[in-house]
């Protein structure tokens, strides 16, 4: 094998998604506190003040200076890398926070004593934030999306996983990277294309095509034996600082998903169970979490009940909240409580059904109650009774459970963890209405399962939040 040498020009500006969103999360923090300088300004302009500590301390009261806090997180889908590279989305996603922002505090406002809340420096802080995010963002488009900001990535293996990594970028804008083609060591693929992009050569001319096209990144995508000519030029390519990435981690890297099709049947017991161990630590803590919630949400159940039982006995009967046996931890029964959103004859047959977008079934009340989310809050006792959690895959019932486990690979793996109110695949995908889309849902409940820690959590809270204030549940 031809000797490997080194890169000839040093790789430099290859951010990964974690990169991207960090320097997102610093611009917008800058952006917000700049913005609040701003805002402070000229609402004492407008008071015909100036600014002095006198000011400071007398006119604006303390939760003034948290509304960069708040700008932050009501924007918060717009961390996610492939939306925050598109300027439809990111225009979409400003003008919503903004929308947002303004009605949450003129309920506030309209409730409060007159003259008790500094209308122009709430205004003045939201307008200066969403222009100011709008050129900042549409700033990072166009420089963070420029080729040389990209990663240039070799796929080594030009088989079902290379293959199914190659659909992926070719499916997804702005691509996470720039796939420049395929290595492989099986002559019968060489220069043959694959969803756009040429088999290139084998492990000998690793080295040249690495020099040739400034290759950042190798990914690793042969499911079976690796030849040693192949293995001693991705060692080589490693000490020369290229970087070398498993199918699968950028699977989990791109798409936020596990690729259930992709392991073998023994995945879960070579691979997964490890990854999924979660520390005591985190357990006593999102068990802390999980009470301090369901006691939060208990009370707002306590609260708009009266009201809401009115609302759906009037529109379609009673009951108002009905129970169904679901899943728990480790295969254990329990009996979830919801406020009812459907009619009382939605399975006649009495089998189990999933429920679909645009689903008859529904009632007038029941889309109001889907839309905001309201039907979920019975479920707060079942977060304090231990059978549910925060934040966890969604409870399913046994009889569907049993269905799913005989037609998608490793379905049973979702119970080593409780169900949850919301969840990793509840924020980033609607409906599963055919196995395909309840396969995918899995492969998020998977990623949540392995990755599952405080800050994901916190995360996924956030995101709920965001889709609860936007009415957008369905």
């Amino acid at each position: 094998m031809t000797e490997y040498q080194p890169v000839s020009k040093p790789i430099q500006y290859r951010l990964k998604p974690a990169e991207r969103r960090l320097i997102l999360f610093i611009g917008d923090v800058l952006i917000s506190i700049i913005a609040l300088v701003i805002a402070v300004i000229f609402w004492a302009q407008e008071d015909f003040l100036e600014i002095s500590w006198v000011f400071i301390q007398e006119r604006i009261p303390a939760w003034f200076y948290l509304l960069p806090l708040f700008w932050i997180l009501v924007n918060v889908e717009s961390y996610d890398i492939r939306r925050a590279s598109r300027r439809a989305d990111t225009l979409r996603g400003i003008a919503i926070a903004a929308a947002l922002s303004f009605g949450f505090y003129l309920l506030i406002y309209f409730t409060s004593e007159p003259n008790s809340l500094p209308r122009r420096g709430v205004a003045a802080f939201i307008t200066a934030s969403s222009i100011l995010m709008l050129i900042w963002r549409f700033s990072y488009i166009s420089i963070f999306t420029a080729p040389q900001f990209m990663r240039r990535v070799l796929v080594v293996g030009a088989g079902r996983a290379g293959s199914t990594l190659a659909k992926i970028v070719h499916d997804l804008w702005p691509p996470p990277f720039f796939l420049v083609g395929f290595v492989d060591d099986d002559p019968n693929k060489w220069e043959t294309t694959i969803e756009g992009h040429k088999v290139l050569g084998g492990s000998k001319d690793l080295p040249q095509l690495i020099n040739q096209y400034q290759i950042s990144d190798l990914v690793f995508a042969i499911s079976g034996q690796m030849n040693d000519d192949m293995f001693k030029a991705m060692l080589g390519a490693a000490e020369a600082g290229v970087e070398i990435m498993t199918m699968p981690m950028v699977y989990e890297e791109t798409l936020g998903r596990v690729p259930i099709f992709l392991h073998q049947s023994d995945w879960i017991l070579r691979s997964f169970m490890d990854e999924a161990q979660a520390g005591g630590f985190y357990e006593i803590i999102k068990r802390l979490v999980d009470i301090l919630g369901g006691l939060v949400g208990t009370t707002l159940l306590l609260l708009v009940l009266p009201l809401v039982a009115v609302a759906i006995y009037l529109d379609s009967g009673s009951p108002v909240i009905y129970s169904q046996l679901r899943v728990s931890k480790n295969g254990r029964l329990y009996k979830i409580y919801k406020l009812r959103t459907m009619r009382q004859d939605s399975e006649k047959d009495g089998k189990p059904q999933v429920t679909v977008e645009n689903d008859e079934r529904i009632t007038r009340v029941g889309k109001f109650l889907r839309k905001s989310h309201m039907d979920e809050l019975p479920q707060f006792i079942n977060v304090l009774r231990g059978e549910m959690s925060l934040v966890g895959p969604r409870a399913e019932r046994m009889e569907l459970v049993n269905d799913l486990t005989d037609k998608i690979p490793f379905y049973r793996a979702r119970l080593l963890v409780k169900p949850g109110i919301t969840g990793w695949a509840q924020v980033n995908f609607g409906y599963a209405a055919t196995v395909e889309d309840t396969a995918i849902k899995l492969e998020y409940d998977l990623y949540y399962i392995k990755h599952r820690g405080l800050l994901l959590d916190f995360i996924i809270l956030l995101r709920t939040f965001g889709t609860v204030i936007g009415f957008r549940g369905q």
